[in-house]
């Protein structure tokens, strides 16, 4: 009898176990939850941990709350004031903050908001880069018109539970058709200004030699003029010399200076030297002899 009465207990304690046990769902730091009752929205949950729904009759749905990316598989091309084409690479960063919102509008459907918000971002991509020059795409307003893409994609996102973080311009670059002929551009203007420094170092180099040429026969010349001087003045000391000799002893002198004919006449062995015996040359060399005889 009480085995009878103790099964029911049981099966009733193990249903209530159950039905608690299907009504909590955990919900992680890095997510959303919405509670969803027969098509209708019943709860949104935000904070982490376990919460408790109405088993059986609500479903939970999860949001990912982190930072998400949505790049383009391939660059998109785009005509700049100019009339110009550009290929444009670029990639947005986006979350999702109202989940109620982004439920109504998408279905939970992360494809679709991407989707949305690609068209969003290109859209306004296109409208900023037609009223600006290539230069201005490529360095000069690059950070100006990433500002403007992410005011004009949050105005639109912000009705859709979603918020623009950033977009960025990763590569702006020519098609392929043009970018040969602009290398080739680039390229010559380059070889140009090489040319010119190239022309400009020769001209200084030529200017710096000049210059030094100058400076060497500048040089040259105030050595040899100095030379000369120094010259001038030994010679001047030496007749000097020679004048105050002449003058204390004459025959004396015209000795001396005789033996540095002699010597300088017969230095070497192969000189020829033809006089007739009674020469002045031999003056000295008959007074030798006779002043020996004697």
């Amino acid at each position: 009898m009480q085995a009878n009465k103790l099964m029911p207990m049981l099966a009733l304690a193990l249903l209530a176990v159950m039905l608690l046990w299907m009504g909590l769902f955990r919900v992680d730091q890095r997510q959303y939850a919405m509670v969803i009752q027969f098509g209708q929205i019943t709860q949104v949950v935000k904070t982490p941990g376990l919460h408790f729904k109405k088993p059986l009759f609500e479903n939970v749905r999860y949001f990912d709350k982190r930072i998400l990316t949505i790049e383009a598989d391939e660059p998109e091309r785009f005509n700049t004031a100019e009339k110009k084409n550009v290929l444009v690479d670029s990639f947005v960063k986006w979350r999702i903050v109202d989940v109620e919102a982004y439920f109504k509008s998408f279905g939970g459907d992360e494809r679709l908001a991407a989707n949305r918000l690609r068209q969003t971002v290109n859209s306004a991509l296109r409208e900023e880069i037609g009223t600006r020059t290539v230069s201005d795409v490529i360095s000069g307003q690059r950070e100006q018109i990433m500002l403007e893409l992410r005011r004009k994609a949050n105005r639109d996102a912000a009705k859709l539970g979603i918020e623009v973080i950033d977009v960025r311009l990763k590569r702006v670059d020519f098609p392929s058709n043009v970018s040969g002929s602009i290398y080739d551009r680039m390229r010559a203007e380059r070889q140009r200004v090489a040319n010119e420094l190239r022309s400009e170092g020769a001209a200084e180099s030529e200017k710096i030699r000049a210059d030094a040429d100058r400076q060497r026969e500048v040089i040259l010349a105030n050595a040899y003029r100095k030379a000369q001087e120094l010259k001038g003045e030994g010679d001047g000391k030496a007749a000097a010399i020679y004048s105050q000799s002449y003058s204390q002893n004459p025959e004396f002198y015209s000795f001396y200076r005789s033996l540095e004919a002699y010597r300088q006449t017969f230095r070497s062995k192969a000189d020829v030297l033809v006089l007739e015996p009674g020469s002045e040359f031999f003056k000295y060399m008959k007074s030798a002899g006779k002043a020996a005889g004697k």
